[in-house]
């Protein structure tokens, strides 16, 4: 596909097919033509070069960023090896810290006592050397769930999303909600 502009009527033209020698053709019957956009293609190329030699050829957004993107990914497999040497030396992640505002929001909501008491109860009945099914069916959860909860180390873990901060709106939530 290419554009075509003219400096006496201003207009655009959209062609369709990959042969130079018909658009050569159509460039050499509508003269003036001084901005061609055109993809990489060599077909393009050739017959804006035989139709209108002094157009000025741009490529199109798209494949500017096609090439631009083709350039990078060979530049940067070239420098693999030099890659890692360039990354700064990896330190020991610090300790997360548990927000204990937070920890006191999510133990007062329902799903946070409910993780707690549900994570205390597996704990306590795996320690004992139970399997993570026969705890599952005396719980009623999945064996999944139950490995889940064995697994963590905190309720908080187990916790689907983080609890809500508070805001600022919190004392006119009831009457938010009535309107």
């Amino acid at each position: 596909m290419i554009a075509a502009s003219t400096s006496r009527s201003p207009s655009l033209t959209l062609w369709e097919g990959r042969d130079a020698e018909q658009l050569g053709r159509w460039l050499r019957e509508h003269p003036g033509v001084e901005v061609a956009c055109r993809d990489g293609s060599l077909a393009y190329r050739r017959g804006i070069t035989a139709g209108a030699p002094d157009a000025v050829q741009v490529s199109d957004r798209f494949h500017l960023w096609q090439g631009l993107s083709r350039r990078v990914k060979d530049i940067a497999s070239i420098h693999r090896g030099c890659l890692p040497t360039a990354l700064p030396p990896a330190s020991d992640p610090e300790p997360a810290i548990v927000d204990e505002t937070a920890e006191n929001t999510a133990a007062a909501t329902w799903a946070g006592r409910h993780a707690r008491r549900v994570f205390e109860d597996v704990q306590a009945l795996t320690r004992t050397g139970r399997s993570h099914s026969s705890v599952g069916r005396e719980l009623g959860l999945n064996r999944r769930t139950v490995s889940k909860y064995a697994r963590a180390g905190t309720w908080q873990e187990v916790m689907r999303r983080p609890p809500r901060k508070t805001s600022t709106l919190d004392p006119y939530l009831d009457y938010l909600q009535q309107r």
